[in-house]
């Protein structure tokens, strides 16, 4: 089969993502008439580090939210930069791109005006070539992964910090089915715990409605107590010994000076850490996500140090899917495992080389959505692609998270006994050098 035609036009358009705020969709479309869009999420606990999301600052629409300015760049100055060229392309493409803006954390032209194109362009590429979009990604990513492999959701059932109006400092309270024979399995065990506990939280006349990410958002006051509550759900599932617990604590957002502001009380980076320490002792934890402030790197090491055998020590606004960042963190052995999202940085190019440069150095990686999401399944696909090993995509609930995971059940149908599930295996400690993720461990996970 030839190469596909060149990008012929580029257009973009302001949508609402799940929160209602403004974002940016752009198509792709080739010279054959093919054509493939991409719509960018947007955070609302972001890392100070994170890519510049443009965005208007007109208080006469959408609160000053709006993203014309990032989709007249995209229609003015992306779209003169890529016509012409081959979709198929995703480096070259990317990096005209990144040109084109200049500045090192997109300042001028927008990430969210860079992603759109760059994920339009991968889909279109594919839709050209009549391959599903993971196949597409695999082929030009330059990934060494064999096989394939599910990722292990991480299921936000429990919504608190910025996500939800819970009292609650942490953010994510998370169920993992690291136990699970398959990826349809995996869903299946969390959606029934998921369902268990609303009817715990209704029986204790607590809140059943949900958070930004389709977790539940109850005042239960202490974050021991909403533990307590999550682990009862989990054992009356009667799949206590598939199941797992994770939390993206999200600290830089009661991070105050040298202290943390937690519970109603000031917390040294130790106090914090003894209180996460003796969480794992108590409950059963795979991972936990952004424990301390984003620039607080000693107290990272130290936790890492202490605690990082037994669990995933996961970067986010530690690291905002950034190379430069996630160096330092290798080097000092801050963390042990990348959470990767493709606005955090905005191209699917740095994406993929983030991701590549975690498994080569035995981090694990977990693909990431955003508070505010699309109905687009992109991260689905590129986490089958890199065989990152688990993805983060919210509660089992809200359209715009069961997208990705409905993805997910279609590839796992389409790929069938071709593919694997990570399970346990995406949250231990990979071999040095290893590229591709832990597909090996996944049968010996599960036995």
């Amino acid at each position: 089969m030839g190469r596909p035609a060149k990008i012929k036009t580029v257009r973009a358009l302001e949508i609402l993502d799940s929160r209602g705020v403004p974002t940016l969709e752009a198509e792709v479309v080739l010279a054959d008439g093919t054509s493939g869009r991409g719509a960018v999420p947007s955070g609302a606990s972001t890392g100070e580090h994170e890519a510049v999301e443009l965005r208007d600052g007109d208080p006469k629409r959408h609160h000053g939210k709006g993203v014309l300015r990032a989709r007249e760049n995209v229609i003015k100055v992306l779209g003169p930069a890529v016509v012409g060229r081959d979709p198929e392309d995703q480096v070259g493409l990317d990096e005209v791109m990144l040109e084109a803006d200049g500045t090192p954390n997109k300042a001028r032209l927008g990430a969210n005006a860079l992603l759109a194109v760059s994920m339009a362009a991968a889909r279109a590429a594919a839709a050209a070539r009549g391959v599903q979009l993971y196949e597409h990604l695999r082929r030009v990513s330059g990934t060494k992964a064999v096989g394939w492999l599910l990722p292990a959701p991480m299921l936000n059932v429990i919504n608190g910090g910025k996500h939800a109006d819970s009292g609650l400092d942490v953010q994510e309270f998370m169920i993992v089915p690291t136990g699970a024979k398959d990826f349809a399995e995996a869903l299946r065990i969390g959606a029934e715990t998921y369902h268990i506990l609303k009817k715990l939280l209704a029986g204790l006349k607590e809140s059943t409605a949900v958070g930004d990410e389709g977790g539940f958002a109850p005042r239960l006051g202490t974050h021991s107590r909403a533990l307590d509550i999550l682990v009862d759900a989990v054992e009356r599932s009667g799949a206590a010994k598939k199941l797992r617990l994770a939390l993206d604590v999200a600290a830089s957002e009661f991070h105050a000076g040298k202290a943390y502001r937690f519970e109603g009380a000031t917390r040294t980076p130790s106090q914090m850490a003894d209180t996460y320490a003796a969480w794992i002792e108590r409950y059963p934890f795979c991972s936990i996500e952004d424990p301390f402030d984003e620039d607080d790197w000693a107290a990272w090491t130290s936790f890492t140090a202490r605690c990082g055998s037994g669990v995933r020590v996961v970067g986010d606004d530690l690291f905002v899917t950034n190379l430069t960042r996630l160096e330092r963190g290798i080097r000092d052995r801050s963390a042990n495992s990348i959470l990767v999202k493709l606005n955090q940085i905005g191209t699917v190019t740095e994406t993929v080389r983030a991701v590549l440069r975690a498994q080569e150095c035995g981090f694990t990686a977990i693909i990431s959505h955003r508070s505010g999401e699309t109905e687009d399944p992109f991260i689905a696909d590129l986490a089958v692609a890199l065989n990152a090993g688990a993805i983060k995509t919210g509660a089992p609930c809200r359209s715009e998270r069961l997208a990705k995971y409905n993805r997910l059940l279609r590839i796992g149908a389409e790929l069938g006994t071709r593919a694997d599930y990570a399970g346990a295996a995406a949250f231990r400690m990979a071999a040095p050098a290893r590229r591709g993720g832990p597909r090996k461990e996944a049968a010996a996970a599960r036995a």
